[in-house]
């Protein structure tokens, strides 16, 4: 089993006042540092997907995949699915770049999961999924290809559709998302500690 990573940059940060998210600062640093900090250490390798310029991620060493068709972070899946599988790996791992505090054990949390089922599964806590935090075959490529052929572009609705299951994470906090500036305001009194 080889398992790759994959933090997905993509997104429009419109909620963030168009910011690239990525490059946004929690405690000095870009918020895709903090992300890679946390999934590095449980994967072979990670890949950043992102469009627009590559170049503004040279400083981090991961290999930049553009999405083909960009339909939501689908389609980042995608486009990191066939990079991971053209370099070896049998599973990607999924995480959006703004989750800063994702738990030491995802990945193998991920794995336990998946085992048994259908390989597909996503993270979870008590506040809700985080279908976009989820283990990924890389064998599921064609079917999400057909997916987002066929205009659907909803997370859930592919989740469902391949039998995904949920790994339980007891600290929400670790799944928390920066949407906005308050978020980022709390991750930052998380980092110091005051929350």
């Amino acid at each position: 089993m080889r398992i790759f990573g994959v933090i997905l940059a993509g997104g429009e940060g419109r909620r963030m006042g168009r910011a690239d998210k990525a490059l946004l600062t929690l405690g000095g640093r870009p918020l895709i540092a903090h992300v890679l900090d946390r999934l590095e250490p449980q994967v072979e390798a990670v890949l950043i997907s992102a469009n627009g310029d590559p170049a503004r991620f040279a400083g981090f060493g991961c290999q930049v995949v553009p999405d083909a068709r960009p339909q939501g972070p689908l389609s980042g899946v995608l486009a990191a699915l066939q990079a991971a599988e053209g370099m070896g790996a049998t599973h990607l791992v999924s995480t959006p770049v703004d989750t800063p505090f994702l738990p030491g054990d995802l990945v193998p949390q991920l794995l336990m999961a998946a085992e048994g089922a259908g390989g597909l599964a996503f993270a979870a806590d008590a506040t809700g999924d985080h279908p976009a935090t989820a283990l990924w075959p890389v064998g599921l490529a064609p079917a999400l290809e057909a997916f987002l052929a066929a205009g659907e572009a909803k997370v859930t609705r592919f989740t469902q559709a391949h039998a995904a299951v949920r790994a339980l994470f007891p600290d929400p906090r670790a799944f928390l998302n920066l949407n906005n500036p308050d978020d980022l305001a709390q991750a930052e009194a998380m980092l110091k500690g005051a929350a």
